[in-house]
């Protein structure tokens, strides 16, 4: 037997162990979670934004019931830096006791380029793109098949973000991203397949809330968790 043979022979047998020794890909399942209502705050840390207005926080416990009675269980939380978005996983990881989130500075916040120029007419070029950036990053980082088990993730983060990769998952212009509008403290559902194949289950999805405490869509009124003014009827005059 010549040495080329040999050679063949030894390098298909490393590559059948290799194979034989890599772990198998399995579904991951992606749970997007946008934050809750809130307001402007002139007195909020510049950095981190406004935290969660009464509806908002209301609307996180709605939200956190709603994931916490999904039969999966969660390998990994997630949640952006930003205010809002760490008190609607504060109030979320009140269903998981004893489990933690990981901050993740790529679910931050910001605005992607748009079909829709006249909403983004006073943004930078140059920070639509490193939007666009950072959102391809996390996509390529975490929309990918699991190794070994079957995975389920959840992060909360923000409406720009689940709309951005939602059309990554969709293979479609990622500049139609919005198109879509999604309900505060609503959740979106993405699994990737064990082949890489993308398939959106739910966008949006807000069917545990009262229409009532609706916010955040296109459409929806302004409502507020303050108590009202009681309504008292005058004594009538003899």
């Amino acid at each position: 037997m010549n040495k080329t043979l040999i050679g063949l022979l030894f390098l298909t047998f490393a590559a059948v162990v290799q194979a034989a020794e890599a772990p198998a890909t399995s579904a991951r399942n992606i749970v997007l979670v946008r934050h809750g209502n809130y307001v402007s705050d002139p007195a909020a840390d510049p950095k981190l934004g406004p935290g969660l207005s009464p509806l908002g926080v209301a609307q996180a416990y709605l939200a956190g019931a709603r994931l916490a009675a999904m039969p999966a269980h969660f390998d990994a939380l997630y949640a952006s830096p930003l205010q809002r978005a760490r008190d609607t996983a504060a109030i979320i990881g009140e269903n998981f006791p004893g489990r933690t989130f990981s901050v993740l500075a790529d679910l931050e916040e910001c605005t992607p380029p748009t079909r829709r120029t006249e909403i983004t007419k006073d943004d930078k070029p140059e920070e639509l793109a490193a939007c666009k950036k950072q959102l391809d990053r996390l996509f390529d980082t975490h929309f990918i098949p699991a190794q070994g088990a079957e995975r389920t993730e959840m992060y909360v983060c923000h409406g720009n973000v689940i709309r951005y990769l939602t059309t990554r998952a969709l293979g479609v212009d990622t500049r139609a991203w919005l198109e879509m509008s999604v309900h505060h403290a609503s959740i979106t559902r993405i699994r990737v397949e064990a082949d890489g194949r993308f398939k959106v289950i739910n966008v949006g999805d807000s069917g545990y809330m009262p229409a009532n405490m609706l916010t955040g869509a296109t459409g929806d009124e302004k409502r507020s968790l303050e108590i009202p003014e009681l309504p008292v009827a005058q004594p009538e005059s003899d």
